[in-house]
């Protein structure tokens, strides 16, 4: 799927905790929390509040960390990729699995069309890209018997949350 091509609408109340999320886009727990807390790829469908909380991450989100892990994988520094996403986000692209994205193991560029890739290539450098849809079959792959957690279900709390919880009330 490049230029353009949609993807397939999602159920947006069920998501994946941060162990299958990890599982099927090949990262470490370590990546995923680190990632969330700043804001790089954060769960959609439920974030962390609190101790005991579980995150809850969508079909997108865990494209998303994918393809930052395949950015990372090819020599992008997290800091290049950091400013693509952060600048993508400030122009209001939302869904950034919608888009084409070429790097020339320096810096990562957003392509809409062929011509740019071609002008990338003309200019001389060595480009690489990621089919979003390839990737998407994938993780469709690897999220087939992993177990999905709805939104609507209660947050289960442990001991010590509850504890914190009730405190924070008194104080």
């Amino acid at each position: 799927m490049l230029f353009g091509d949609t993807l397939p609408d999602l159920d947006t109340s069920s998501g994946y905790r941060g162990p299958v999320a990890c599982r099927a886009a090949g990262i470490t727990y370590r990546q995923l929390d680190y990632w969330a807390r700043t804001g790089l790829v954060e769960p959609t469908v439920r974030g962390a509040k609190g101790s005991g909380t579980q995150r809850l991450y969508a079909f997108r989100d865990i494209l998303l960390l994918k393809i930052v892990k395949r950015l990372l994988d090819t020599g992008v520094s997290l800091q290049q990729i950091r400013t693509a996403v952060d600048a993508l986000h400030e122009r209001g692209v939302e869904d950034l699995t919608s888009m084409t994205l070429m790097s020339d193991g320096a810096s990562v560029y957003e392509c809409t069309s062929a011509d740019e890739v071609i002008d990338l290539v003309q200019g001389g450098q060595g480009v690489f890209g990621i089919a979003v849809g390839r990737v998407w079959h994938e993780i469709e792959g690897s999220l087939a018997e992993l177990p999905v957690d709805h939104a609507e279900a209660p947050v289960v709390e442990d001991e010590l949350a509850k504890r914190r919880a009730a405190k924070r009330q008194a104080g």
